[in-house]
């Protein structure tokens, strides 16, 4: 799935023989990634698909490892590979998607989502919990995935051992930031309520403050323009792609 690039790969793609869709536009990471799922979902065949960005380098043997896994646990609706962090990815009502405790050192984990660097879904699971909510454009999708997936009784978690890298996968951009701070709370209302997104909307606001205030403290996508609309489109429940003068 192409969303719009120019990248040199492309012609690299084409070149090997790989079929590519040409979206013509970026429909951000969850849009582009259900094109391929419902033609998968439509005409391909087995019961897993497997959805990567373009920079994404998994180990030889992450498939085989993550395939392994998966047949002695019961109902994987949703893994992902290890992308080295020693890490469990987990959603708090209050904060949103972020770094839990690790509680294995090798095979499979439960978690409250899969990582998107090199994420497995399962048909059965798909069907029934439908797709990445397009709302979402980028990030937060995977964890809103998850929490769908655990809610109808699937198993969602990573297998350690697994590797994967992503090593361009950091931004600076203000479309990022905004894309962060609205999805969190468009993920925390969805999932738990007014209140909790409202307390989340609050800290934002501090952060905002205290980024202000104390710049050699911010994260290098820190925009303030960015904090201030995200807020705003967050709480009223304003999805989709970012604003333009964000890009």
């Amino acid at each position: 799935m192409d969303n719009g690039s120019d990248l040199a790969e492309i012609a690299v793609l084409e070149e090997s023989g790989v079929e590519l869709v040409r979206l013509g536009e970026n429909r951000g990471y969850g849009p582009a990634a259900n094109v391929g799922i419902r033609r998968w979902l439509r005409e391909g065949k087995g019961e897993w698909i497997v959805i990567v960005p373009h920079d994404a380098e998994p180990a030889p043997d992450a498939s085989e490892r993550i395939l392994r896994a998966v047949e002695d646990e019961g109902r994987v609706g949703l893994v992902s590979a290890d992308v080295g962090d020693q890490a469990r990815p987990v959603v708090d009502p209050y904060l949103g998607a972020l770094p839990g405790r690790s509680l294995a050192h090798a095979g499979w984990e439960p978690a409250d989502y899969p990582h998107g660097t090199m994420l497995w879904a399962k048909r059965a699971c798909l069907d029934q919990i439908g797709l990445f909510d397009e709302q979402f454009f980028a990030y937060g999708e995977e964890a809103d995935l998850g929490l769908r997936a655990r809610r109808m009784g699937w198993q969602v978690g990573l297998v350690r051992g697994a590797m994967v890298t992503n090593p361009t996968m950091s931004s600076a951009t203000a479309a990022v930031d905004y894309l962060k701070q609205r999805n969190t709370l468009l993920l925390l209302r969805r999932h738990f309520g007014w209140w909790p997104a409202t307390m989340r909307a609050a800290m934002g606001a501090l952060q905002l403050l205290r980024g202000l205030a104390a710049p050699r403290s911010r994260p290098p996508w820190f925009s303030a323009a960015a904090r201030r609309r995200a807020l705003w489109d967050g709480l009223r429940a304003r999805g989709g792609p970012p604003p333009e003068e964000l890009w």
